[in-house]
């Protein structure tokens, strides 16, 4: 069965979810603040709060912390923030329903997006430099893991449209798992002029689809590579696309009409470092 068999009538990889709602910072009584009120949002579990005390570049409020919390985190990072110790009921109250904290949560304001031609302008780690690009994504969670997948293989940068985005919430950046404070998440006004920067910095732009022209391991060139994903909807736009040297599927059976977008993007990063 030959690379085209497997993507037969598929438009793209990744259903639609079936919509979690959007996670906002909280606070144990009264109406919730506004975000000019508020300041900031709340930021939980263990990874994400520890990584935002790492980074100098974060803007920090309060921390509230189980005492078991504040063992693990330790004293050098939260020499940064006022502590309040609380029990993990009580942090409950601060956040959504159901959010997931290890005992911890931290007040932080969302990190300022850098340019992009200052990230591409700096020294490579060596090898082949990946930028990923998220045309349109709106789930925090998917966000989040494709933040985590791209920091375990050394992506440059996650480039994202601002106003098709989900914000810097708790809930994706517990998802992302400290990689929130890792990797360069870069908000563009343009996907499009995004791509064309990538371009005169010398990377090759696939766009990962489902109805790809060809596979992805036989797109993937000698050098950098600019790797776009689609929405968990529409896939990627048409104006996207067009502005990439070439479309690419992952080939996976019949039996499995899609993947999810993160998953599809695990599956990518890996295809990209072997290559």
């Amino acid at each position: 069965m030959g690379p085209k068999d497997f993507r037969k009538d598929r438009r793209h990889f990744y259903p639609k979810p079936a919509g979690k709602p959007a996670e906002k910072a909280g606070r144990p009584a009264g109406k919730p603040p506004s975000r000019r009120e508020a300041g900031g949002e709340w930021l939980y579990g263990l990874h994400a709060v520890q990584a935002a005390l790492a980074n100098p570049h974060r803007k920090l409020g309060r921390a509230a912390l189980t005492p078991r919390a504040i063992e693990t985190i330790g004293k050098t990072l939260l020499d940064r923030v006022q502590v309040e110790t609380l029990e993990p009921g009580a942090i409950d109250r601060l956040l959504p329903p159901g959010a997931v904290h290890q005992g911890a949560a931290l007040e932080a304001w969302p990190l300022k997006s850098r340019d992009l031609d200052d990230i591409l302008a700096e020294p490579g780690a060596g090898g082949r430099r990946l930028v990923l690009v998220l045309d349109q994504l709106s789930d925090p969670h998917n966000v989040g893991a494709i933040l985590r997948t791209a920091a375990a293989f050394g992506v440059t940068a996650v480039v994202v449209q601002d106003r098709h985005a989900p914000p810097q919430s708790g809930a994706l950046a517990k998802a992302a798992s400290g990689a929130l404070d890792l990797i360069p998440y870069v908000e563009v006004v343009n996907i499009t002029r995004a791509l064309d920067k990538l371009a005169e910095h010398g990377f090759w732009r696939i766009a990962l689809a489902g109805d790809g022209e060809t596979s992805l391991a036989e797109a993937v060139p000698a050098g950098d590579v600019a790797l776009v994903l689609g929405s968990e909807g529409a896939g990627i736009r048409r104006l996207v696309r067009e502005h990439c040297e070439v479309s690419a599927f992952i080939p996976i059976a019949k039996a499995m009409d899609s993947l999810n977008v993160s998953n599809a993007a695990a599956i990518a990063l890996y295809e990209l470092r072997r290559s």
